[in-house]
């Protein structure tokens, strides 16, 4: 393995470049200091990366704790299919998916105290084989019922950096995308969970 720790800034910057852009998924800093060397600045060659690649038609970004190589948003439409099929969710999995990525981990029940209703037992399985949600482990409490997280593919898919570029709740009902009963997300942070989970719904781990 090469190390870049006492190399040109370019070489190493050029090393990331290539790295990224052969992969067949988003890479962490961690995994591509795995092919340049502990000691490589990883982080500041992906930060010129992504200033050199700004305004052009494509663009390096980090989605969560991930980066990878995109189409620039504005030039996304030359790229499309004259048929594309977008994935389309009903309305209970758009609220499972909403209530997930503002209170997770969450649990079925938790999701079914803040919706008022039971969840279908396939409303959660769309969202994982979408990729947009993922088990996070158990909730320490008495049955251990599992936990559900979002996917760095779910910040990818909604253009999102980290989970707090959510809009927030204000923004949503302003929006008029709240209704009577969305406002229950509001009322119940503290379903069953850990106070230092919930305190800040969007603070990432």
């Amino acid at each position: 393995m090469t190390g870049f720790g006492e190399s040109g800034p370019d070489d190493l910057v050029r090393a990331v470049e290539a790295i990224v852009f052969a992969a067949t998924e988003p890479l962490t800093i961690d995994a591509i200091r795995a092919h340049v060397g502990e000691g490589a600045n990883v982080r500041g060659a992906l930060e010129r990366l992504a200033a050199d690649y700004a305004g052009r038609g494509i663009e390096l970004v980090r989605r969560g704790e991930r980066w990878h190589f995109q189409t620039a948003a504005d030039m996304a439409h030359l790229l499309r299919r004259d048929r594309e099929e977008p994935r389309k969710l009903s309305r209970a999995g758009i609220e499972t998916l909403a209530i997930i990525a503002y209170h997770e981990p969450a649990t079925r029940a938790e999701i079914e105290a803040i919706r008022g209703v039971q969840i279908s037992k396939g409303t959660i399985d769309v969202l994982m084989e979408a990729g947009w949600v993922r088990p996070a482990g158990r909730r320490e409490v008495p049955g251990r019922p599992l936990l559900y997280a979002t996917t760095p593919e779910f910040l990818a898919h909604f253009g999102l950096a980290s989970r707090r570029d959510l809009p927030g709740l204000e923004d949503l009902r302003a929006a008029g995308l709240l209704d009577p009963a969305d406002l229950a997300l509001e009322m119940v942070p503290d379903a069953g969970a850990d106070t230092n989970e919930v305190a800040n719904p969007l603070e990432e781990d």
